[in-house]
């Protein structure tokens, strides 16, 4: 792996940070972004045109780890001094999550280290107000920003019905743009979160347009796409794992499966950003334990009364609020069985090998 060419900057690390500082706890470590994810291993690459595989320690393959200490694509990782083993993840700058669809409880990593998250939505017939809500409570918990991405301009008679829809969310700060994900001028919008050293994740349902858009903003066909039903706007898998791209424009891609079921990993916040005016609402009330249902001076009730709160936007608060509440009392039980498990492991071996 000598002889392989090395660019760090074109796969997205920060211009004027320390690669020696970053490796200090791994001395003779050599530096490495995945870049991607499969069921049998890991792939990294140091430059652009280089991918190649690596093992993961030992640690990882055990069922109960916590997915959080294993690495996903965007993490800056240190190899031993034959670029062959993972040595230890880099600490993140950001992670985005959420809870794995199934009946089980398991938290699924999207992506690290991302400064941007864009999220696509087709102004179409699978447009969902709420399903946007969603994934932006996944991307505040994570510390990357939101980029909202409206696609199928070209196929749309009018968009205003479409982003009409998140003007709150545009007058928050969060940007919004609409645009035919096959023109290259009009995805040079995005460029200003794709520059040197920046990296941005995809999200959004199958069919949005995730795939052609990432062709359009690197200027080739690398990514497979196909056409949506024409009965209800849902697209099928054309992106069947997670890649980091490097992009002409300097920055890095991640472009990720379709996602359906988009379940709250727990650690979601609600007292700022989306919904942190209703919160803020809920402690005005004169009861602390104020359920906002017959109570007097409820200042959501209140609100709600004067039109300052619409009831649906309340509803969903609460649906979004109970499931957050639900997968952090998981999150924490699976945690501490974890725990108990691995001291018992512990425990075991100490018995067996004797204690020194």
């Amino acid at each position: 792996m000598s002889a392989a060419p090395v660019d760090f900057g074109a796969i997205g690390w920060p211009p004027g940070q320390s690669i020696e500082a970053a490796l200090a706890a791994w001395p003779d470590a050599r530096l490495a972004r995945v870049v991607a994810q499969h069921r049998s291993g890991y792939e990294v690459a140091q430059h652009p045109e280089h991918g190649f595989r690596v093992q993961a320690p030992a640690h990882w393959l055990r069922p109960r780890t916590d997915p959080e200490l294993r690495a996903v694509v965007g993490d800056w990782v240190a190899l031993d001094a034959q670029a062959k083993q993972i040595l230890g993840i880099l600490p993140r700058h950001a992670l985005l999550k959420r809870a794995a669809a199934g009946e089980h409880y398991q938290q699924q990593l999207i992506a690290a280290n991302i400064d941007h998250v864009l999220l696509v939505s087709g102004m179409d017939a699978d447009f969902n107000g709420k399903r946007i809500e969603r994934y932006l409570l996944l991307i505040a918990a994570s510390g990357a920003k939101p980029v909202l991405v409206l696609t199928k301009l070209d196929k749309c008679d009018d968009p205003s019905v479409y982003v009409g829809q998140l003007t709150a969310l545009a007058e928050r700060g969060i940007p919004v743009h609409s645009l035919n994900a096959k023109s290259a001028q009009d995805t040079e919008a995005l460029h200003r979160y794709l520059g040197p050293g920046k990296s941005a994740v995809l999200v959004g349902s199958s069919g949005a347009g995730k795939s052609t858009l990432t062709n359009t903003l690197l200027g080739i066909e690398k990514m497979k796409t196909r056409a949506v039903r024409e009965t209800d706007a849902k697209g099928r898998h054309t992106t069947t794992h997670r890649a980091l791209i490097a992009l002409p424009q300097g920055g890095c891609l991640i472009d990720t499966p379709g996602m359906r079921e988009l379940k709250l990993s727990g650690d979601e916040r609600f007292d700022e950003g989306l919904f942190a005016e209703i919160d803020a609402l809920a402690g005005q009330c004169r009861f602390s334990d104020c359920s906002h249902g017959n109570e007097p001076d409820c200042a959501v009730l209140s609100a709600i009364a004067d039109g300052r709160l619409t009831d649906d936007r309340y509803r969903h608060y609460c649906k979004l609020k109970d499931e957050r509440d639900a997968a952090a009392m998981t999150l924490a039980d699976r945690r501490a069985q974890d725990k108990a498990a691995a001291s018992r492991f512990g425990k075991r071996v100490k018995d067996k090998y004797g204690r020194k």
